[in-house]
């Protein structure tokens, strides 16, 4: 797979993560990370998981099925800390890498009142001012702001098109400069805020964004669910595109759907949601 920029050159790495038994996985994989030693996180959906490889691909472990009901996302921080955001049970919980559950924030079960925390969460990200912002986007048009301890700080949106309205706020992050960065997915385009949630900016003409993962050059690679990557710098200018729809390696058979890159700058894309087990990885080169 190459994009049409040569700082964006990737190649598909055949039969990652299928093991010698191949199709693994056992269910839709919405969401992955890596960690500080590059072990990967793959969030599956039924049933619950997160699943846990190295980063050639041979599987390690899995845990949280008891706990979880639907993990949409999965955000690593870092301390190795892991978010993530379980959209039937209307919860964020960290974990350590072990699969230990280290906090809790939302009802177990239970839908907030509304423009409360949560009515089906997206995705969930820290600041590096330690806050974290999570989209609260199935059920509702919201974005929340939490300290560290868990104490909801701030929250802002609604339904529209507008500038702040959101169809679907789905993946979000918060940037070098602090701004936070809201994939909403329905309007189809990506909308910049400050730390306090005030309109600054949009980027329009995205095809179903879904997750966005910025390196450690401020490149922002989002995954659109029509089939394609796309990376712009924090300023919003496009500078590489690629995708084609179809089940060949390095092609898009599902909508790419969660992405992220590991410390060499290799690419891992999940795809949902019509088959199972469709989760690449693209080595740099």
């Amino acid at each position: 797979m190459a994009a049409n920029n040569s700082n964006f050159n990737f190649k598909v790495v055949e039969g990652w993560g299928l093991g010698t038994g191949g199709r693994v996985f056992g269910g839709v994989t919405p969401a992955v990370a890596t960690d500080s030693l590059d072990r990967v996180y793959i969030a599956r959906r039924k049933p619950p998981a997160i699943l846990v490889y190295d980063r050639d691909g041979n599987y390690l472990t899995e845990w949280g099925g008891q706990l979880l009901s639907s993990p949409h996302s999965v955000w690593i921080d870092d301390r190795d800390h892991i978010y993530v955001a379980d959209a039937d049970n209307h919860t964020v919980r960290r974990f350590d890498t072990g699969g230990r559950l280290l906090q809790t924030l939302g009802t177990p079960g239970q839908i907030g009142p509304p423009g409360q925390p949560f009515n089906r969460p997206t995705w969930a990200a820290l600041a590096p001012s330690g806050d974290l912002y999570v989209s609260d986007g199935y059920g509702q048009f919201r974005i929340h702001r939490f300290s560290a301890d868990g104490t909801l700080l701030h929250s802002w949106g609604e339904e529209g098109r507008g500038p702040g309205q959101f169809a679907l706020p789905h993946g979000l992050r918060v940037d070098s400069r602090g701004r936070v960065l809201v994939l909403d997915r329905a309007n189809k385009r990506l909308q910049v805020f400050d730390d306090n949630g005030a309109y600054l900016e949009e980027w329009p003409d995205l095809a179903a964004p879904n997750d966005l993962f910025i390196d450690r050059d401020e490149n922002v690679f989002i995954a659109e669910g029509d089939y394609r990557i796309s990376v712009f710098n924090l300023d919003g200018q496009l500078l590489a595109r690629w995708g084609e729809h179809g089940e060949a390696p390095g092609q898009f058979a599902n909508g790419p759907h969660g992405l992220w890159l590991d410390s060499r700058g290799d690419l891992y894309v999940a795809e949902v949601p019509f088959l199972d087990n469709r989760l690449q990885k693209f080595a740099r080169v």
